[in-house]
């Protein structure tokens, strides 16, 4: 499928580059970014040649949030259109983010703000660039995160934190998010995207199923389930991994340097 604001490319390691194009905005949203950006990580999702994904802006921004012009195709439809629209276009991103099952990271240049911080949010991990600037804007417009951003931010950065970000709309700039969690590791400006690639195909060189499995048992253990039902299904993914010709590849290989 053709992109016109999104640019998807899967290398020969298994690093799929997903890239919001609309750098004259800022890479802000629209109602066609939207829906291609939910087509893109669909894709994503049935290529079997992926194996990391790294998202990031083209230009100078990330994301500096929804474009104007959506916020006022919403300010003039009524509230089951608003409702609708959310539920049937936007909310797609982050509940197909949540199911992707290979690693998500987040290269952020420049700027993040409203929805662009919280598409951040949704991936596994985060790093950005020195001059990068984040912020829980919605408040400013006198409107709240409609993307998940109540639910990922306090999960990043626990809920005092959370709160005051959303209340306040302050802007952060890279070190601060650093210090709370928002991001991983801080680079040069210059090297955001490759740093990003570098950690995706460290990653992607290791066994397949081993890091989904780890994925899944992260985030099921941050559900709020019980200890017993987690390691029930750590039990049971163990058992499966043991099966996989990496599993039996490396363990021959310990093998063999041990005997040595």
């Amino acid at each position: 499928m053709a992109f016109e604001c999104i640019n998807l490319v899967v290398d020969n390691d298994g690093v799929a580059l997903l890239e919001l194009n609309r750098p004259d905005r800022l890479n802000s949203f629209t109602r066609q970014m939207i829906a291609e950006w939910t087509a893109a990580l669909a894709q994503i999702a049935d290529d079997s040649r992926a194996r990391v994904v790294v998202l990031t802006g083209a230009g100078r921004a990330f994301c500096a949030g929804a474009d104007v012009s959506d916020m006022t195709v919403m300010q003039a439809a009524d509230n089951v259109e608003r409702k609708k629209y959310l539920w049937k276009e936007i909310q797609k991103i982050p509940l197909a983010m949540e199911r992707l099952e290979i690693p998500v990271i987040a290269a952020v240049n420049g700027t993040a703000r409203g929805a662009g911080l919280d598409m951040a949010l949704m991936c596994d991990i985060r790093m950005c660039a020195q001059s990068s600037t984040f912020a829980e804007s919605y408040i400013n417009m006198g409107v709240i995160s409609g993307d998940g951003g109540t639910w990922f931010l306090p999960r990043v950065v626990g809920v005092s934190r959370a709160l005051e970000l959303l209340w306040t709309g302050r802007v952060i700039d890279a070190l601060e998010a650093e210090r709370i969690g928002i991001v991983s590791r801080v680079v040069p400006d210059a090297e955001v995207r490759n740093e990003a690639m570098a950690l995706a195909r460290s990653i992607a060189a290791q066994p397949p199923q081993a890091v989904s499995l780890m994925k899944r048992a992260v985030y099921h253990g941050l559900a709020g389930g019980t200890l017993a039902a987690h390691l029930d299904m750590i039990s049971s993914h163990m058992a499966i991994v043991f099966d996989t010709p990496e599993f039996n590849e490396r363990l021959a290989a310990f093998e063999a340097r041990r005997k040595k």
